[in-house]
């Protein structure tokens, strides 16, 4: 029995046709899995598609509007009435507006717990009765080291991550017993267009993190692929509800 296998599993990625989400895909793609892209933009998600089918993996993409609970829902219907069967969530997509916590307004603040936490919720709502169904699933929610410690310019975003750890938690009791295994992923800094846009906003961050980080360099979305795989196949079927940091050892530099 290979661990790492992946041949016939289904997985969906949500916000997969970039950054740390298409990592993830690529890696579950090279181990053998089936790769549902879910992301708003089609051209992205077109692009990420033809990525994972030259890697010699089956893929294809699905267009999710995570702020709309019909879209999430359909998201996985439309999965399983594609490929017959529903293996592998990783929730992924989210956003952050980046700002002190007294110049933010509701609207934003609503904003960025749905597109990080509400629609993790929903997604995994609706995957659970199709992983029930086969017997088995695996779950990977998207944190941040944000849920280990705060900034001044992410309140809601760190909300929302620390939400994302106790949800999992709570998933995790809650599912064991239909062999169901839920886990958090906590990223650290990692080189994608969500912290390139930080590193506009925030001066002085590409050098302060630089000199905190053990690994001397920032994170790359491939840096997901093999704890995407690890999570996703039989070799984690004994973790469940845990938050794993993949962040070249910045949160626990002192």
């Amino acid at each position: 029995m290979n661990l790492f296998d992946l041949s016939g599993r289904v997985a969906v990625v949500t916000g997969g046709n970039g950054g740390i989400g298409l990592g993830m895909a690529k890696g579950m793609a090279t181990s053998g899995a089936t790769v549902v892209v879910a992301g708003r933009d089609a051209a992205k998600n077109a692009t990420a598609v033809e990525e994972l089918r030259a890697l010699g993996a089956k893929a294809s993409a699905i267009a999710v509007d995570v702020l709309k609970e019909e879209s999430c829902r359909a998201l996985i219907a439309d999965t399983v009435r594609q490929y017959g069967r529903l293996d592998i969530l990783v929730n992924n997509a989210g956003t952050s507006i980046r700002k002190p916590p007294q110049d933010y307004t509701l609207a934003e603040w609503h904003h960025v717990l749905d597109s990080n936490l509400t629609s993790a919720f929903l997604c995994s709502h609706a995957a659970y009765p199709e992983m029930k169904k086969i017997g088995a699933g695996k779950v990977i929610n998207i944190g941040s080291m944000m849920s280990i410690f705060g900034a001044s310019f992410a309140t809601a975003y760190a909300a929302s991550k620390g939400g994302i750890v106790q949800m999992t938690k709570a998933m995790a009791t809650a599912w064991a017993k239909d062999s169901i295994q839920v886990n958090a992923i906590l990223p650290g800094w990692i080189d994608t267009a969500l912290t390139q846009r930080a590193r506009q906003e925030v001066p002085g961050l590409h050098d302060s993190v630089l000199k905190r980080l053990p690994a001397g360099r920032w994170g790359s979305p491939d840096d997901f692929a093999g704890i995407a795989v690890f999570l996703a196949a039989a070799a984690s079927d004994y973790v469940t509800g845990a938050a794993i940091t993949v962040d070249g050892g910045y949160s626990v530099q002192g």
